[in-house]
């Protein structure tokens, strides 16, 4: 299995830098085993079954991105800081410049946000910020922006819209780097409507790292190895699961994310209460314990989220959906539009 299989060419027009309007207008691509229907995210009332269950990422996502000032003697610079994800002390972050960033050097952000750079690698660095917990994040929100992905950053800068946009509807443990974006698309609204069709939902925790966004450098992608999220499956959560599976029900997780984390609580056959970091590498040939379907939106090519959809539905046959995708102008990435992939 090379990486070169997962690649695909999509015309730059189509990588969305802002969400639909409203959050269940955004387009919905059916997949159910060989059909493809083109419909819209309003549309899974319809779609659904009474007793099917979805499983929703509840994480929040901080605003990670840091403009601040480095001091050295009289000198003042500025750097911009991403924050990565918590370490045993502080956090790990990109800078930018690295190569001038050094250990021992405090970075303002605001005049009660700072942060002392105690360590320092080749790729990132580990801060310890001057506040803790409920002032760390007060102080945060006021100073930090939004972490948009890459490839809308290089579109434009985040603005105060984004921190609207970019946070699903039912956000509540902050520690996420980057959005469980297939949520992104649900609404109050669209989720009452799917409660009065009967349809069930399991929220779950995993805080998207910015590891997610990371290439894949191996050509033979089964040595790749993946980036650590910490997650948190409940004894509650499991339970409802593993009930709706043996009711016949569906269990459709929204997002990669909530796939990733119900499998890798599931290794033993059945979803079990999980809680810690999680590597768990989804690529076709891998046996799934606990996903009936899966609500995703375009991933980029030669990515491990490719790889995953894959995995479910078949090679092949993500290279019809995604072909049909991109000849119907469906909008891709983390503001774009949806799938529902149905073995």
């Amino acid at each position: 299995m090379k990486l070169s299989d997962f690649d695909f060419d999509l015309p730059e027009a189509l990588i969305a830098t802002r969400p639909a309007r409203p959050r269940s207008s955004a387009r919905l691509l059916l997949a159910e085993g060989d059909s493809l229907r083109d419909l819209h995210v309003r549309d899974l009332v319809e779609v659904f079954r009474p007793g099917d269950r979805l499983v929703l990422n509840n994480t929040r996502v901080i605003p990670a991105r840091l403009t601040g000032q480095r001091r050295r003697g009289g000198a003042v610079a500025k750097v911009e800081i991403t924050l990565m994800e918590p370490a045993a002390s502080g956090w790990r972050a990109m800078a930018k410049p690295l190569r001038k960033v050094l250990p021992g050097e405090v970075l303002v952000f605001s005049p009660d946000l700072s942060a002392t750079v105690v360590e320092k690698s080749d790729t990132d660095l580990r801060l310890e910020f001057n506040l803790t917990g409920d002032d760390f994040d007060a102080a945060l929100a006021q100073a930090g922006a939004m972490p948009l992905p890459p490839y809308i950053a290089a579109k434009r800068a985040p603005d105060a819209q984004d921190a609207d946009d970019y946070q699903t509807v039912f956000a509540r443990h902050s520690g996420a780097v980057a959005a469980p974006t297939a949520s992104l698309h649900f609404d109050a609204a669209l989720l009452e409507a799917l409660r009065a069709k009967g349809v069930a939902f399991t929220e779950v925790t995993l805080h998207v790292g910015a590891g997610t966004f990371l290439p894949v450098k191996v050509e033979d992608v089964t040595t790749h190895r993946m980036h650590a999220e910490w997650g948190q499956v409940s004894a509650q959560a499991a339970e409802q699961i593993n009930a709706t599976r043996a009711a016949g029900g569906r269990v459709i997780p929204v997002g990669t994310t909530a796939l990733r984390l119900i499998e890798t609580a599931a290794r033993s056959g059945r979803v079990e209460p999980w809680e810690g970091p999680t590597d768990i590498f989804i690529y076709p040939g891998f046996t799934f314990h606990a996903t009936d379907a899966l609500m995703t939106n375009f991933h980029l090519p030669k990515s491990t989220l490719l790889m995953l959809v894959s995995a479910l539905m078949g090679k092949d046959r993500m290279d019809r959906i995604y072909a049909h995708a991109i000849a119907q102008h469906y909008r891709f990435f983390s503001y774009g539009d949806a799938s529902l992939l149905i073995p």
